[in-house]
């Protein structure tokens, strides 16, 4: 499954979020692995934040990540420079986002040659 994210970089901090988050532990690596997470990508505009996750179950995994050690050190060390996440309102949040269209299911839907 597919889920996207929305966070925001505290004013001032997007150099230091930048070098903080080049590479990310490798014990929050094999965590992420544990929980099925299988790719996480992160786009920036501004001090915005748009976070792709590919994982087996969001749900299950965030719950799994809450109390494990290497997230918590990886919250406390990334934490400084996250400002908060907003869910599909734009309310404060770690909801995902609304997915609204996608190419690959509109073309799954729609008969042969009539994309």
């Amino acid at each position: 499954m597919l889920v996207a994210l929305h966070s925001e970089i505290r004013e001032g901090e997007v150099p230091g979020y930048l070098e903080a988050h080049a590479t990310i532990p490798s014990d929050l690596v094999r965590t992420f692995t544990r929980v099925g997470i299988n790719d996480w990508t992160i786009w920036r505009s501004g001090r915005r934040l748009f976070h792709l996750v590919d994982c087996d179950d969001w749900d299950a995994a965030n719950a799994e990540l809450g109390p494990d050690p290497a997230n918590v050190a990886w919250q406390e060390r990334i934490g400084r420079y996250v400002e908060l996440f907003r869910g599909s309102d734009g309310e404060d949040g770690y909801a995902p986002l609304q997915e609204v269209w996608r190419l690959a299911a509109q073309v799954s839907r729609t008969p042969r040659g009539d994309a």
